[in-house]
């Protein structure tokens, strides 16, 4: 009984522990205004961080040779992927009133570059984008077309650079320890991510005519977090939700209407969270170290993305080169195909991506704040080429409409409004599929704060 009542006592007196004044977990942090003494708060923040992405590209064989045909569909490995892209975010955030603060952030891409090599023990004439017609057997150079890529590299594309979104925000916070150090600091935060930069395309004909990044959707964000500090350790967890609101003029990201399903930019949906643990916490001037540990799940929903595969795919779908195998069918009501370049962009299965994140902070003073972050992210296996065939739509009744069909089925009629036109049979149909399988990346950054 005097065990049970001294743990009891122990977490009581964790949960009622005063807060130091030194609150160094972004988390924590809540730019106010209107205060006694401190009118306005404006903080300045400058992240950098250099990151590089790899996965393995399987193809899906139905009819193998040396296959069971009643067996499951094998996938063999055909090419790997690898990417690095260099950011640079500059961030303000700026109290309105009590706790209540706006929020601006612009991801400069500052180099993104791309590339696809032949795996192990696979060359250019086995290689299923060369034999299904989807590339020339040479490969493809963007910064040099009129040479094949060097080595064992099928698809080489140009670096990139610019600007993708603008997130403009606002956030509050119901609950500050600063405020009342028996509380935790409860946030509550939405964004809107306006595109703004040049869109993301890939000319077969002029490879590094396109060097833009952006993806031309405007997403909405939407979050909370709660942090919590007690004598030397720090907790904190976030949740989140991501989601395109509309698209800019010239987006890829176009509902062509009829059977299309899941055309839209993929949904996030995520929780991160954290412990940070002080090795310095100077309460009288304000002077922390720590080292924050904290790790991420994010859901990804199926729908549309730029994946491994985009610039092949937009390769193989340009209505410029007659005989290509991804041009589409824009209207499968009118006789004959009404050629549609393909976009480059996507179906892809849903997914999960986990990470774990290292950072060492400091503190110096009550105004500034250094980080260096390590980030180590993985990818379940998916299916990047997910693009369903139609959908069937219900049986008439008595009034016939467009949106209900005569026929008494389960089928994707041909030639209907059922058919999905952004359904490419080469890599979209079953036992043709692309997969993304080991996926993983790596982000080194460096994080500088200034509040005034």
């Amino acid at each position: 009984m005097l065990r049970s009542r001294t743990v009891a006592s122990a977490a009581l007196w964790l949960l009622a522990a005063g807060a130091p004044a030194a609150l160094a977990n972004p988390h924590s942090i809540v730019p106010s205004a209107a205060d006694p003494g401190n009118p306005i708060d404006l903080q300045i923040l400058l992240d950098y961080q250099y990151q590089l992405d790899s996965s393995s590209l399987m193809r899906e064989r139905v009819g193998a040779v040396g296959t069971d045909p009643l067996g499951p569909i094998q996938k063999s490995k055909d090419l790997e992927f690898h990417q690095y892209r260099h950011v640079l975010t500059p961030r303000a955030e700026l109290g309105v009133y009590h706790d209540t603060y706006l929020t601006l952030a612009m991801p400069i891409i500052i180099a993104q570059a791309r590339e696809l090599e032949l795996a192990s023990g696979v060359d250019r004439a086995s290689s299923s984008p060369v034999d299904d017609g989807l590339l020339p057997l040479d490969g493809v150079d963007a910064r040099d077309p009129s040479a094949p890529p060097p080595g064992s590299l099928l698809v080489r594309g140009h670096t990139r650079s610019g600007l993708d979104q603008i997130h403009l925000g606002i956030a509050g916070a119901p609950m500050s320890q600063r405020r009342d150090e028996t509380k935790p600091t409860w946030k509550l935060g939405a964004e809107v991510r306006l595109a703004v930069g040049k869109i993301m395309r890939f000319d077969p004909m002029n490879p590094g005519g396109e060097t833009g990044v952006s993806r031309g959707v405007h997403e909405g964000r939407v979050y909370t977090s709660i942090d919590r500090k007690f004598e030397r350790f720090e907790g904190w967890f976030e949740l989140s939700w991501q989601f395109p609101i509309a698209e800019k003029s010239g987006s890829l990201f176009t509902d062509p209407g009829f059977g299309s399903t899941n055309a839209s930019l993929s949904q996030q949906a995520g929780v991160s969270f954290g412990v940070e643990a002080y090795a310095l916490d100077d309460k009288d001037n304000q002077n922390t170290i720590s080292l924050d540990l904290g790790g991420r799940v994010l859901a990804h929903f199926e729908g549309r993305e730029y994946t491994e595969m985009w610039e092949v795919f937009a390769y193989a779908g340009d209505t410029r080169t007659a005989g290509n195998p991804l041009i589409l069918d824009v209207d499968p009501i009118e006789s004959g195909r009404q050629d549609l370049s393909h976009p480059g962009i996507s179906n892809v299965e849903n997914y999960l991506e986990t990470a774990a994140r290292v950072a060492v902070r400091a503190q110096l003073g009550p105004k500034v704040r250094f980080a260096a972050v390590v980030d180590l992210a993985w990818k379940t296996d998916h299916a990047i080429s997910f693009a369903d065939a139609g959908t069937d739509l219900p049986t008439c009744g008595d009034v016939s409409t467009t949106r209900c069909e005569d026929d008494v089925n389960d089928l994707v009629n041909p030639s209907t409004r059922e058919v999905n036109p952004l359904h490419a049979p080469v890599i979209d149909l079953v036992g043709h599929r692309y997969f993304a399988e080991d996926a993983f990346s790596l982000a080194i950054g460096i994080e500088a704060q200034v509040l005034f």
